[in-house]
């Protein structure tokens, strides 16, 4: 009965310690994203990292709150994304009711982050001056 015990631990162990091993390294991006001085609500935005990133298996997401907050996470890691570059896209439907679809396909949009190792807070993404690009 021990060792049936002891093979058991062993296996949790390296369960617990395999799954991390994939983990990425999550710093904190967080802010509000406005259009012609408004909070975007009623949507979500999205990060397509670049194959440059050390991470590139998750798109990182928020849902877009009332006052157009956001707080990304990388599922299932938790809050946050990885460091390095990325396309910014928004929700196809509020994409389309702000009159820039292209916002809505990563292969098409012009909007674009770079997260450095210490994260971004509190940032303020206006998506009106990206119309201009």
């Amino acid at each position: 009965m021990l060792n049936y015990k002891i093979l058991i631990t062993i296996q949790i162990i390296f369960l617990i310690t395999g799954c991390n091993q994939d983990k990425p390294k999550l710093v904190k991006v967080n802010g509000k994203i406005i259009f012609n001085g408004q909070p975007l609500t009623a949507g979500s935005i999205t990060f397509h990292p670049a194959s440059t990133n050390t991470f590139t298996k998750d798109n990182p997401s928020s849902i877009l709150q009332e006052d157009g907050s956001f707080n990304m996470k990388t599922f299932p890691y938790g809050d946050g994304v990885s460091s390095g570059e990325y396309k910014i896209t928004l929700a196809p439907q509020l994409a389309s009711r702000i009159s820039l679809p292209n916002l809505a396909y990563p292969e098409k949009t012009y909007a674009k982050i770079s997260v450095p190792e210490t994260g971004l807070e509190n940032l303020i993404l206006d998506i009106g001056t990206l119309k201009t690009k």
